[in-house]
Protein backbone atom coordinates (compact mmCIF):
# COMPACT_ATOMS: atom_id res chain seq x y z
CA UNK A 1 0.00 0.00 0.00
CA UNK A 2 1.46 3.17 -1.27
CA UNK A 3 1.45 6.16 1.85
CA UNK A 4 1.38 9.28 0.15
CA UNK A 5 2.05 13.02 1.40
CA UNK A 6 -1.46 13.83 2.29
CA UNK A 7 -2.20 10.56 4.13
CA UNK A 8 0.89 10.33 5.62
CA UNK A 9 1.15 14.66 7.17
CA UNK A 10 -2.41 13.43 8.40
CA UNK A 11 -1.07 10.58 10.42
CA UNK A 12 1.55 12.65 11.91
CA UNK A 13 -0.35 15.23 13.00
CA UNK A 14 -1.72 12.69 15.47
CA UNK A 15 1.84 12.21 17.22
CA UNK A 16 2.13 13.33 20.74
CA UNK A 17 2.82 16.59 20.68
CA UNK A 18 4.54 18.75 23.50
CA UNK A 19 2.40 20.16 26.33
CA UNK A 20 2.27 23.24 27.46
CA UNK A 21 4.58 25.37 30.37
CA UNK A 22 4.80 22.69 33.34
CA UNK A 23 1.73 24.55 36.02
CA UNK A 24 3.24 25.31 39.64
CA UNK A 25 1.06 21.76 40.36
CA UNK A 26 -0.58 18.84 38.50
CA UNK A 27 -4.52 18.57 38.93
CA UNK A 28 -5.21 16.48 42.33
CA UNK A 29 -5.31 13.09 41.21
CA UNK A 30 -8.00 10.27 41.87
CA UNK A 31 -5.66 8.45 43.88
CA UNK A 32 -2.80 8.82 45.54
CA UNK A 33 -0.08 11.50 45.16
CA UNK A 34 1.89 13.84 42.56
CA UNK A 35 5.08 14.96 43.47
CA UNK A 36 6.97 17.28 40.98
CA UNK A 37 10.48 17.58 39.82
CA UNK A 38 10.90 20.34 37.25
CA UNK A 39 13.44 20.77 35.19
CA UNK A 40 16.02 17.73 36.11
CA UNK A 41 19.30 18.75 34.88
CA UNK A 42 21.48 15.83 33.39
CA UNK A 43 25.20 15.28 31.80
CA UNK A 44 23.54 14.01 29.19
CA UNK A 45 20.56 15.30 27.74
CA UNK A 46 18.59 18.85 28.48
CA UNK A 47 16.73 19.44 31.40
CA UNK A 48 13.20 17.70 31.53
CA UNK A 49 9.97 17.81 34.14
CA UNK A 50 9.93 14.67 36.19
CA UNK A 51 6.47 14.03 37.52
CA UNK A 52 6.04 11.51 40.20
CA UNK A 53 2.95 9.43 41.57
CA UNK A 54 2.89 8.55 44.64
CA UNK A 55 0.35 5.26 45.18
CA UNK A 56 -2.41 5.08 47.73
CA UNK A 57 -0.89 3.66 50.90
CA UNK A 58 2.45 4.61 50.34
CA UNK A 59 3.08 6.94 53.43
CA UNK A 60 1.36 4.15 55.22
CA UNK A 61 3.12 1.30 53.94
CA UNK A 62 7.21 1.10 54.93
CA UNK A 63 7.79 -1.63 52.36
CA UNK A 64 9.62 -0.88 48.80
CA UNK A 65 7.48 -0.20 45.89
CA UNK A 66 8.23 -1.78 42.48
CA UNK A 67 8.68 1.53 39.64
CA UNK A 68 6.91 2.21 36.17
CA UNK A 69 8.99 4.87 34.55
CA UNK A 70 6.72 6.28 31.35
CA UNK A 71 7.51 8.48 28.52
CA UNK A 72 6.16 11.38 27.30
CA UNK A 73 5.04 12.05 31.39
CA UNK A 74 3.02 15.80 30.89
CA UNK A 75 0.20 13.19 28.94
CA UNK A 76 -0.53 10.44 31.92
CA UNK A 77 -2.20 12.45 35.01
CA UNK A 78 -3.50 15.27 34.23
CA UNK A 79 -6.16 16.74 31.44
CA UNK A 80 -4.81 20.73 31.70
CA UNK A 81 -1.46 19.50 31.06
CA UNK A 82 -1.76 16.64 28.00
CA UNK A 83 -0.55 18.07 24.69
CA UNK A 84 -4.06 17.12 23.09
CA UNK A 85 -6.08 17.62 26.15
CA UNK A 86 -6.30 13.90 27.05
CA UNK A 87 -4.81 12.18 29.48
CA UNK A 88 -3.97 8.58 29.86
CA UNK A 89 -5.58 8.54 33.63
CA UNK A 90 -2.73 6.31 35.20
CA UNK A 91 -3.39 7.38 38.32
CA UNK A 92 -7.17 5.78 37.52
CA UNK A 93 -5.89 2.58 35.55
CA UNK A 94 -3.56 1.59 38.74
CA UNK A 95 -5.04 2.61 41.60
CA UNK A 96 -8.61 0.17 40.72
CA UNK A 97 -5.89 -2.22 39.46
CA UNK A 98 -3.70 -2.25 42.66
CA UNK A 99 -6.70 -2.39 45.05
CA UNK A 100 -8.46 -5.37 43.25
CA UNK A 101 -5.00 -7.42 43.36
CA UNK A 102 -4.76 -7.53 39.58
CA UNK A 103 -1.45 -5.86 39.57
CA UNK A 104 1.96 -5.10 42.00
CA UNK A 105 0.73 -0.88 42.10
CA UNK A 106 3.81 0.93 41.67
CA UNK A 107 5.33 4.22 42.19
CA UNK A 108 4.96 6.01 38.55
CA UNK A 109 7.50 8.15 37.16
CA UNK A 110 6.38 9.79 34.34
CA UNK A 111 9.46 11.72 32.33
CA UNK A 112 8.68 14.93 30.37
CA UNK A 113 9.31 15.11 26.97
CA UNK A 114 11.43 18.43 25.29
CA UNK A 115 11.75 19.71 21.71
CA UNK A 116 14.32 17.01 20.79
CA UNK A 117 11.79 14.44 21.61
CA UNK A 118 12.33 12.68 18.03
CA UNK A 119 15.77 12.42 18.39
CA UNK A 120 15.65 11.30 21.98
CA UNK A 121 13.21 9.04 21.52
CA UNK A 122 14.44 7.03 17.58
CA UNK A 123 17.03 4.35 18.80
CA UNK A 124 20.66 5.35 17.87
CA UNK A 125 21.35 1.97 16.98
CA UNK A 126 18.70 0.86 14.52
CA UNK A 127 19.46 4.09 12.89
CA UNK A 128 23.56 3.41 12.50
CA UNK A 129 22.71 0.18 10.97
CA UNK A 130 20.74 1.59 8.45
CA UNK A 131 22.73 2.05 4.47
CA UNK A 132 23.58 5.89 3.83
CA UNK A 133 20.68 7.09 1.92
CA UNK A 134 17.59 5.74 3.82
CA UNK A 135 19.73 7.06 6.91
CA UNK A 136 19.53 10.12 5.75
CA UNK A 137 16.02 10.05 5.34
CA UNK A 138 15.33 9.05 8.55
CA UNK A 139 17.67 12.13 10.15
CA UNK A 140 16.21 14.07 8.14
CA UNK A 141 12.86 13.13 9.02
CA UNK A 142 13.82 13.24 12.66
CA UNK A 143 15.67 16.72 12.86
CA UNK A 144 19.08 15.45 13.50
CA UNK A 145 21.51 12.55 14.89
CA UNK A 146 19.93 10.65 17.47
CA UNK A 147 20.34 11.39 21.17
CA UNK A 148 18.51 8.18 22.19
CA UNK A 149 21.53 6.84 23.85
CA UNK A 150 22.38 9.60 26.38
CA UNK A 151 18.51 9.60 27.12
CA UNK A 152 18.83 6.33 28.37
CA UNK A 153 21.58 7.14 30.14
CA UNK A 154 19.94 10.00 31.84
CA UNK A 155 17.08 7.48 33.01
CA UNK A 156 20.01 4.68 34.12
CA UNK A 157 22.83 6.68 35.32
CA UNK A 158 20.90 9.74 36.98
CA UNK A 159 16.81 9.54 37.14
CA UNK A 160 16.61 5.61 38.16
CA UNK A 161 19.66 6.67 41.42
CA UNK A 162 17.83 9.49 42.03
CA UNK A 163 14.32 8.13 42.21
CA UNK A 164 15.56 5.04 44.45
CA UNK A 165 17.25 7.44 46.93
CA UNK A 166 14.54 9.53 47.45
CA UNK A 167 11.54 7.24 47.13
CA UNK A 168 10.78 3.75 48.85
CA UNK A 169 11.59 1.60 45.76
CA UNK A 170 12.03 -2.34 45.15
CA UNK A 171 15.39 -1.24 42.68
CA UNK A 172 16.13 -4.62 41.10
CA UNK A 173 15.31 -5.64 37.30
CA UNK A 174 11.89 -7.41 37.88
CA UNK A 175 10.48 -4.24 39.68
CA UNK A 176 11.39 -2.06 37.34
CA UNK A 177 9.45 -1.17 33.77
CA UNK A 178 9.09 1.15 31.12
CA UNK A 179 6.41 1.78 28.77
CA UNK A 180 5.22 4.31 26.50
CA UNK A 181 3.64 5.34 23.12
CA UNK A 182 4.61 5.65 19.62
CA UNK A 183 7.97 6.78 19.73
CA UNK A 184 7.34 6.04 23.36
CA UNK A 185 7.05 2.89 22.27
CA UNK A 186 10.18 2.42 20.20
CA UNK A 187 12.33 3.99 23.01
CA UNK A 188 10.91 1.33 25.70
CA UNK A 189 11.98 -1.31 23.43
CA UNK A 190 15.31 0.20 23.20
CA UNK A 191 15.46 0.53 26.96
CA UNK A 192 15.11 -3.22 27.44
CA UNK A 193 17.76 -3.83 24.74
CA UNK A 194 20.69 -1.27 25.63
CA UNK A 195 19.89 -1.83 29.82
CA UNK A 196 18.30 -5.85 30.08
CA UNK A 197 20.24 -5.59 34.10
CA UNK A 198 17.96 -2.10 35.08
CA UNK A 199 14.41 -2.64 32.97
CA UNK A 200 12.86 -6.08 33.31
CA UNK A 201 10.23 -5.43 31.32
CA UNK A 202 8.79 -3.23 28.43
CA UNK A 203 5.37 -1.78 27.36
CA UNK A 204 5.70 -0.50 23.92
CA UNK A 205 1.91 1.19 22.69
CA UNK A 206 1.29 1.84 19.14
CA UNK A 207 5.07 1.84 18.43
CA UNK A 208 5.90 4.54 15.66
CA UNK A 209 7.89 2.47 13.06
CA UNK A 210 9.16 4.82 9.90
CA UNK A 211 6.76 5.84 7.37
CA UNK A 212 7.89 7.81 4.44
CA UNK A 213 6.57 11.30 4.26
CA UNK A 214 6.84 12.15 0.40
CA UNK A 215 5.26 10.17 -2.74
CA UNK A 216 6.90 6.87 -3.63
CA UNK A 217 5.60 4.38 -6.24
CA UNK A 218 4.64 1.05 -4.82
CA UNK A 219 8.08 -0.31 -5.89
CA UNK A 220 10.23 2.38 -4.43
CA UNK A 221 8.49 2.03 -1.59
CA UNK A 222 8.21 -1.11 -1.03
CA UNK A 223 12.06 -1.26 -1.12
CA UNK A 224 12.17 1.53 1.43
CA UNK A 225 10.36 -0.26 4.01
CA UNK A 226 11.78 -3.98 3.38
CA UNK A 227 15.53 -2.27 3.91
CA UNK A 228 14.57 -0.52 7.09
CA UNK A 229 12.06 -3.62 8.39
CA UNK A 230 15.22 -6.24 7.89
CA UNK A 231 17.57 -4.13 8.95
CA UNK A 232 15.68 -3.21 12.38
CA UNK A 233 14.79 -7.00 12.49
CA UNK A 234 18.65 -8.00 12.75
CA UNK A 235 19.14 -5.31 15.26
CA UNK A 236 16.24 -6.26 17.49
CA UNK A 237 17.50 -9.96 16.94
CA UNK A 238 20.78 -9.31 18.09
CA UNK A 239 19.54 -7.26 20.83
CA UNK A 240 17.09 -8.93 22.99
CA UNK A 241 17.11 -9.89 26.01
CA UNK A 242 16.88 -13.09 27.75
CA UNK A 243 12.90 -14.10 27.38
CA UNK A 244 12.97 -16.19 31.06
CA UNK A 245 13.86 -13.05 32.86
CA UNK A 246 11.98 -10.57 31.17
CA UNK A 247 8.66 -9.00 29.45
CA UNK A 248 8.35 -7.43 26.27
CA UNK A 249 4.63 -5.95 25.26
CA UNK A 250 3.48 -4.36 21.42
CA UNK A 251 -0.13 -3.21 20.51
CA UNK A 252 -1.16 -1.12 17.90
CA UNK A 253 -4.83 -0.21 16.49
CA UNK A 254 -6.26 -0.39 13.18
CA UNK A 255 -7.12 3.46 12.60
CA UNK A 256 -5.82 6.74 11.95
CA UNK A 257 -1.52 6.28 12.45
CA UNK A 258 -1.36 3.07 13.64
CA UNK A 259 -3.33 1.42 10.59
CA UNK A 260 0.09 2.09 8.65
CA UNK A 261 1.60 0.01 11.59
CA UNK A 262 0.67 -3.80 10.35
CA UNK A 263 3.69 -4.34 8.08
CA UNK A 264 6.29 -3.41 10.59
CA UNK A 265 4.71 -4.92 13.56
CA UNK A 266 4.00 -8.42 11.81
CA UNK A 267 7.65 -8.44 11.01
CA UNK A 268 8.90 -7.66 14.19
CA UNK A 269 6.21 -10.01 16.40
CA UNK A 270 8.11 -12.92 13.97
CA UNK A 271 11.36 -11.66 15.49
CA UNK A 272 10.72 -12.09 18.44
CA UNK A 273 8.74 -15.01 18.78
CA UNK A 274 11.70 -16.71 16.48
CA UNK A 275 14.42 -15.43 19.39
CA UNK A 276 12.13 -17.98 21.71
CA UNK A 277 9.51 -15.16 23.29
CA UNK A 278 6.68 -17.73 24.48
CA UNK A 279 3.04 -16.12 25.55
CA UNK A 280 3.62 -15.70 29.02
CA UNK A 281 6.73 -13.16 27.80
CA UNK A 282 5.57 -11.69 25.08
CA UNK A 283 2.33 -10.25 23.40
CA UNK A 284 1.36 -8.11 20.78
CA UNK A 285 -2.34 -6.99 20.52
CA UNK A 286 -4.33 -5.53 17.52
CA UNK A 287 -7.57 -3.65 19.09
CA UNK A 288 -9.59 -2.58 16.36
CA UNK A 289 -10.79 0.79 16.01
CA UNK A 290 -8.26 1.85 18.08
CA UNK A 291 -6.68 5.38 17.24
CA UNK A 292 -3.14 6.78 17.35
CA UNK A 293 -3.91 9.03 20.50
CA UNK A 294 -4.04 9.19 24.24
CA UNK A 295 -7.83 8.45 24.11
CA UNK A 296 -7.51 5.20 22.91
CA UNK A 297 -4.19 4.11 25.25
CA UNK A 298 -6.36 5.20 28.30
CA UNK A 299 -8.99 2.82 27.31
CA UNK A 300 -6.78 -0.34 26.72
CA UNK A 301 -3.99 0.53 29.95
CA UNK A 302 -5.30 -2.24 31.53
CA UNK A 303 -3.84 -4.90 29.42
CA UNK A 304 -0.38 -3.88 29.24
CA UNK A 305 -0.75 -3.06 33.20
CA UNK A 306 -1.99 -6.30 34.01
CA UNK A 307 0.82 -8.36 31.77
CA UNK A 308 3.80 -6.07 32.79
CA UNK A 309 3.16 -6.14 36.24
CA UNK A 310 1.60 -9.55 37.44
CA UNK A 311 0.73 -9.94 41.27
CA UNK A 312 2.98 -11.67 43.01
Amino acid sequence: MNIDRRHALKALAALPILGGPLSARAEVPAAGRLVEHPQMTSAHVGPRDVTVWLPPGYEANGEGWPVLYMHDGQNLFDNARAGFGVEWGVDEHVSRLGAGGQIRMPIVVGVHNTPLRLREYVPADMIRALPGDIRSDLLNLYGGEPLSDGYLRFLVEELKPFVDRTYRTRPGRDDTVIMGSSMGGLISLYALMKHPEVFGSAGCLSTHWPLRIERLDDNRLERWRETIVQTWSDVIARGLPDPATHRLYFDRGDETLDQFYAFFQSRIDTVVSGEGWEPDRFRSLVFPGAEHNEASWNQRLDTPLTFLLPPE
